[in-house]
């Protein structure tokens, strides 16, 4: 079997889909994006097409370490998640010519189910708080909140009593035994987020996730000191290079890599088989599209530290396509008593629309974040 060719497809909301088609006919989809800089990462896939172009696909470990030690610059962004995408579409291929889903070739699944959780919004307590009793009544166990808006490196408690307020109301709304994270979103700097850390202990969260920026990894055991909620973080780190100082660290309880930005199903297997050796928790970030969520599911299904994972479905972004549009069975991501089940069928176990992503393509995007800016007109973290 030789790979014949990488098709790209820009769809909305902000998303990448990626097809590589085989001189056998079997097919393999993935998800390379960076949100936000799609097209970027749709040239670098591109790119990386002449080094695959005739070759087999089944030499999936082979092809991972030509496309990210080949060159002389690596990691980052925009190349792992082009390697990313193609890795998620290397797997797919391979499962479906021997018949078997993904976590199967991976040793065979460990759990049947897992737990997920929905992110919540609103812009007053009294919604924040109605948002999170209607995810629990959709069968929900497990909730996820953006902890601030913009915040100044030293903020007034006028924010902190907002947040705290938020938070709060979510806690009374949902009683005391459903999760509860609280991302703080990289928006708090090092001075408020011990005092934020503080305020939050009462509410007993699930976790706290990216309490500070992961480049600011050395200051986590201060800020969290003398608190007993988990911190989480790993959206923003790229390979298991990058995870390695979060290991050596010690300072987080919950690893979230993102399996279309860190180097695919191949990349954060291993990082995952990382954290288990730290005794960390693994919950894969996925705000993204029905290929990422499928990809993660295989990491979740063979990594005996998975706990719960992230899903879009109904999020903000989401608006006018969501992750159940592009597929042809959308039964595949049932969710039920606040978990969904491991997918069965061969590769990532989703069969893709692809006359629905074409028309999608048709009208694609330019998906760009919010620039926000501070009361004095300094740029503020989104």
């Amino acid at each position: 079997m030789k790979i014949t060719a990488l098709k790209t497809f820009i769809v909305p909301p902000r998303w990448l889909f990626l097809k590589i088609e085989t001189d056998e006919g079997i097919c393999g989809w993935g998800e390379p994006v960076v949100e936000g800089k799609a097209h970027t990462v749709e040239t670098c896939v591109h790119e990386m097409a002449d080094y695959l172009i005739g070759r087999d696909p089944a030499f999936i470990e082979d092809h991972w370490q030509a496309l990210y030690r080949g060159g002389f610059y690596r990691g980052g962004p925009i190349l792992m998640s082009a390697i990313a995408g193609i890795d998620q579409a290397l797997w797919d291929i391979k499962g479906k010519a021997l018949g078997q889903p993904v976590h199967q070739l991976m040793g065979g699944q460990c759990r049947d189910s897992i737990k997920v959780y929905s992110w919540i919004g609103g812009d007053r307590p009294a919604d924040v708080a109605q948002n999170a009793s209607d995810a629990v009544a959709r069968g929900f166990t497990a909730l996820k909140m953006n902890g601030a808006e913009e915040m100044q490196i030293v903020d007034s408690y006028a924010k902190v009593d907002e947040i705290v307020a938020n938070v709060a109301a979510v806690r009374e709304a949902v009683g005391p035994h459903v999760g509860i994270g609280v991302d703080f979103h990289g928006r708090v700097q090092r001075p408020m987020a011990k005092v934020l850390i503080r305020e939050l202990e009462p509410f007993r969260l699930m976790f706290i996730e990216e309490p500070l920026l992961s480049d600011q990894l050395e200051s986590i055991p201060e800020v969290v000191r003398g608190s007993s909620t988990p911190i989480a973080l790993g959206e923003r780190l790229y390979s298991r290079w990058d995870f390695k100082r979060v290991f050596e660290t010690r300072c987080v309880d919950i690893i979230q890599p993102d399996v279309s930005h860190a180097g695919g199903i191949t990349e954060c297997r291993k990082i995952a088989t990382m954290a288990e050796a730290y005794d960390v928790a693994l919950a894969p970030h996925c705000p993204l599209g029905p290929i990422a969520l499928a990809a993660c599911l295989q990491i979740d299904a063979v990594s005996h530290n998975a706990f719960i994972q992230e899903q879009s479905l109904g999020i903000h972004y989401n608006s006018g396509s969501d992750i159940l549009d592009y597929l042809v069975d959308p039964s595949v991501f049932r969710y039920q008593d606040g978990s969904v089940a491991i997918p069965q069928g061969p590769g990532l176990g989703v069969d893709i629309d692809e006359a629905a992503v074409q028309r999608a393509a048709e009208t694609g995007h330019r998906w760009r974040n919010p620039l926000w800016r501070h009361a004095d007109g300094s740029v503020a973290e989104w």
